[in-house]
């Protein structure tokens, strides 16, 4: 991965929420292979995994924390000595939030005032934390910009908007340097390709490589602008130490800026692993989104944000990986 800082990071001291998870690994692994003097993760390990740990450990800065944001005294310990928080903590899948909107508004709504709170409290210099595209509900325009918002599609949306809505409370009540990334569908290694909500391209992977059943929600002409996890964490890096004071306060679209058929992606998915094997469409899926698409102007221009690798290249080194995982 190339370097996304120029600052030194061995006086500073980095907490990632949710660390032992998907993109929370791989900012958490960024910051201690660039020399940060203290990384503490923070995982009640219901979406975090031990191996995703264990890439951690080998780095003798790093510190894990066993705990869930939903208490507030565990956030307020884990905050001591922090210089900069990443909160990615949260539960994810729109379809499962349409089953569980309580318990989606306890992780993701309590959970994260009780982080931001905890960073006032212990005069933490800047916080990022992880919103979603999904917050852009059924506003139709393409491509999607942070000022124009629609009308929520599912409880997870709503609870992605609600961080939006506290973040600012926590800017200007607070006085707290803070900013959220509404990110566009990331993938990459290490994304879970197991359980009834796994993500597209790792069940996509699995399932072609293991000849099971494939499935493609609806006719899978609906689009995405499809985010390699290296562009999540430039985005994370460049958002917690910019000096950039309007920077702050706003929520920026994490994507490339290009969109893809979800057929596009199963076909360039079983043309990389010379396969034949064939989906099997099933019906739409409530609280999706039809198309999307990022405009990306906002994060280029307060935080020097460029996306560092396209879909392909991202795809092609994802596919790798679980080629690897499943050999």
């Amino acid at each position: 991965m190339e370097k996304f800082h120029t600052e030194n990071l061995a006086d500073k001291s980095f907490l990632v929420t949710g660390g032992a998870g998907f993109i929370g690994s791989h900012i958490a692994e960024y910051l201690l292979k660039n020399g940060a003097g203290k990384v503490r993760v923070l995982d009640n390990m219901a979406n975090g995994f031990e191996k995703n740990l264990a890439i951690l450990k080998q780095y003798p800065a790093f510190e894990f924390i066993e705990g869930d944001i939903r208490n507030p005294q565990v956030c307020n310990d884990v905050c001591k000595d922090i210089t900069h928080i990443s909160h990615q903590a949260a539960v994810g899948s729109v379809p499962r939030s349409m089953k569980e909107p309580g318990y989606f508004s306890e992780v993701n709504v309590s959970g994260f005032v009780n982080m931001m709170k905890a960073a006032v409290d212990n005069k933490v210099e800047q916080v990022v934390y992880a919103s979603s595209s999904s917050v852009y509900g059924d506003e139709p325009t393409l491509p999607k910009k942070e000022e124009r918002i629609g009308n929520a599609l599912s409880p997870y949306a709503v609870t992605k908007r609600t961080n939006e809505l506290f973040a600012s409370v926590f800017a200007n009540a607070y006085g707290l340097k803070v900013m959220g990334f509404r990110y566009f569908n990331i993938f990459g290694p290490r994304q879970d390709p197991d359980g009834p909500y796994a993500a597209v391209i790792p069940l996509f992977v699995k399932g072609i490589l293991k000849r099971t059943p494939v499935y493609i929600n609806g006719d899978g002409e609906q689009t995405r602008d499809f985010t390699f996890v290296d562009n999540a964490v430039q985005v994370n890096v460049k958002g917690m130490l910019t000096q950039n004071a309007e920077a702050l306060d706003k929520s920026y679209n994490v994507a490339v800026g290009e969109r893809y058929s979800v057929n596009y992606l199963y076909e360039a998915c079983k043309n990389q692993l010379g396969s034949d094997w064939q989906p099997i469409h099933r019906e739409p899926r409530a609280g999706d989104i039809r198309n999307s698409l990022a405009d990306i102007s906002l994060a280029e221009r307060h935080l020097g944000y460029k996306p560092s690798k396209k879909f392909e290249a991202g795809l092609i080194e994802t596919i790798e990986f679980f080629k690897e995982l499943y050999s």
